[in-house]
């Protein structure tokens, strides 16, 4: 097996089923010929440890299953698409493909950054883009009658725009085929570029998302160095002032180390910049060679700083141990934490 500066590199695969070989942290070749680190952050050879006494019983999640859920997965597969909720490894892929709704990752499977929360490959897709995405990409949500669809992205720092003009034809290509359909837009952070975040904007989106991930003290041990709280804060001002009538929504991950203190102040910073939505859920450590959990948090505290979350303002705070940002997109404003019972 060939290595780059000591990383094995799987040269086949892009062949079928090669990649699902690779081991996490391992470096392979894709089918584009670029090549991209399993899972996002390369193998350690000592993980730091969790949180003590192993991972709570309320983490369990349903088990993926269902006529709608097999429906879904079939129509992932025969199309070739890239979704979220199975490149992060999401907890709630089952409850969500059951209820109609899908968090589709764009532009590919590989991300030019390396969040050290995060699951994705990362590499350097060097300017590889899929033309026929936007037609595909629509034909595929009228197929699978997606009535809530959740459009999200790997960063895209090798192209010139971040992806921007790709992530518009997508979502106008959806509008195009399929009246009735919402739009949700989980976008990158287009390294601050505001025309970016306009050329997106501007296609339609129902909510325009970019996640914070985390209180500020603790973005550049969890984010890329090219992410930023600030650069996070700013884009998703713009947005609201570029289309005030649009929906502005984001994420938090807890369990990495933030105090309470820093969860207060960073739902009024947020609410400060305009964000109407905010999505509270446990970071889950995905692999070895991520961060570790530094605690976690019961369904009771959920309960409370959704509390704190309503009282400072957002629209909703959809909050509890599974949730991810894209949970239940569907039914967000229904005011009732999406029907989670904690």
């Amino acid at each position: 097996m060939s290595t780059l500066k000591g990383i094995p590199i799987v040269t086949d695969a892009g062949a079928a089923g090669a990649v699902g070989a690779v081991g996490s942290g391992e470096k392979y070749r894709t089918a584009q010929g670029f090549s991209a680190i399993k899972d996002g952050i390369k193998a350690q050879r000592e993980a730091d440890a969790c949180a003590p006494g192993g991972k709570p019983h309320w983490l369990r999640a349903r088990l993926a299953a269902g006529e709608g859920y097999e429906f879904v997965r079939r129509t992932v597969r025969e199309h070739h698409l890239a979704t979220v909720c199975e490149e992060a490894h999401c907890p709630n892929i089952g409850e969500c493909w059951n209820a109609g709704t899908a968090t589709i990752m764009l532009m590919g499977a590989v991300c030019t950054r390396a969040c050290r929360f995060c699951a994705v490959d990362t590499g350097n897709p060097r300017g590889w883009l899929d033309a026929a995405e936007p037609d595909n990409l629509a034909a595929s949500v009228a197929l699978m009658r997606l009535r809530y669809v959740v459009l999200t992205s790997v960063n895209r720092d090798d192209l010139a725009d971040g992806g921007a003009a790709h992530y518009a034809a997508c979502i106008r290509a959806i509008h195009r085929r399929g009246a009735g359909v919402a739009v949700e837009a989980l976008t990158p952070d287009f390294q601050g570029v505001l025309r970016d975040v306009e050329t997106v904007v501007d296609a339609g989106p129902a909510v325009f998302a970019q996640n914070v991930e985390t209180v500020r003290r603790l973005t550049h041990p969890v984010r890329d160095p090219r992410a930023g709280y600030e650069q996070t804060l700013a884009v998703l001002a713009h947005a609201k002032r570029h289309r005030p009538q649009m929906l502005t929504k984001t994420s938090l991950m807890l369990g990495l180390g933030e105090t309470d203190e820093e969860i207060r102040e960073c739902m009024a910073q947020l609410r400060a910049v305009g964000v109407d939505v905010l999505t509270l859920g446990q970071y889950l450590r995905p692999t070895a060679h991520h961060l570790p959990v530094q605690r976690y948090v019961s369904p009771a505290q959920f309960e409370t700083y959704r509390g704190w979350g309503l009282d400072a303002g957002f629209r909703e705070c959809v909050s509890g141990p599974l949730v991810r940002s894209s949970y239940r997109a569907e039914r967000v404003l229904a005011g009732d934490n999406v029907g989670l019972r904690l």
